[in-house]
């Protein structure tokens, strides 16, 4: 069952109706989506971070609009005030439950590799994967047990489990997580880079010695 989430229509939109909006607890927003007319309205700042916190970044949202029906949606997008740490809007969209879409999915790494206590370095360069589902089917995260893995080994996309409820769309041969040696990983970030451009500081300082130098002779 979806979580309820109520919310207002917004007839002035005026920069002065916005602000008061947000000074009273409340967070701008647009309704849209496939065949439907977008529409202004608010909702409660509180209510709404509590609803994504339990619920998950892409669950299914019964948004009730104040003089109108219930819809099935989505939190397509947001904005954030970097200073005070606050929403200042939100994009909802507006989901068929009936139709699958592509989202992106937290990958959340559990247990301690074997690697790791051998004194392996475990390595994560992917942290979110791309998924196709019905929206009462996105999964709010996707587990990956890493206890069996050990010094030199690996996981990619396509060493996953198939899943019933959704389709992975993510390169198959995208690296999930990797066990390295901690003597290559030393080696890495030791070894000096031969592309690099030499220093010029040196060299401008000979420069400008040799310029004074043919200064006081020119003296």
């Amino acid at each position: 069952m979806a979580a309820t989430l109520k919310a207002t229509k917004r007839e002035n939109l005026t920069k002065s109706a916005t602000k008061q909006i947000r000074e009273n607890g409340g967070v701008p927003a647009v309704l849209y989506g496939k065949d439907k007319e977008s529409t202004s309205i608010s909702v409660d700042s509180i209510d709404l971070v509590k609803t994504v916190r339990e619920e998950g970044r892409n669950a299914v949202i019964s948004l009730d609009v104040q003089g109108g029906d219930s819809v099935d949606v989505m939190l397509h997008d947001y904005q954030m005030d970097p200073l005070k740490d606050e929403l200042v809007h939100v994009d909802f969209y507006a989901v068929n439950m009936s139709q699958e879409m592509d989202v992106s999915v937290p990958l959340r790494l559990e247990g301690e590799a074997i690697g790791s206590k051998d004194g392996g370095v475990l390595q994560q360069p992917l942290y979110e994967l791309q998924v196709r589902a019905k929206p009462g089917s996105i999964p709010e995260e996707i587990v990956v047990d890493v206890t069996s893995l050990e010094v030199g080994d690996s996981l990619a996309v396509s060493d996953l489990p198939a899943a019933n409820s959704y389709e992975i769309t993510e390169d198959p041969d995208t690296t999930i997580v990797t066990i390295t040696a901690p003597d290559s990983v030393e080696d890495v970030e030791e070894a000096p880079d031969e592309d690099a451009e030499p220093e010029l500081v040196d060299a401008e300082s000979e420069d400008d010695n040799q310029d004074n130098g043919d200064e006081e002779q020119s003296n």
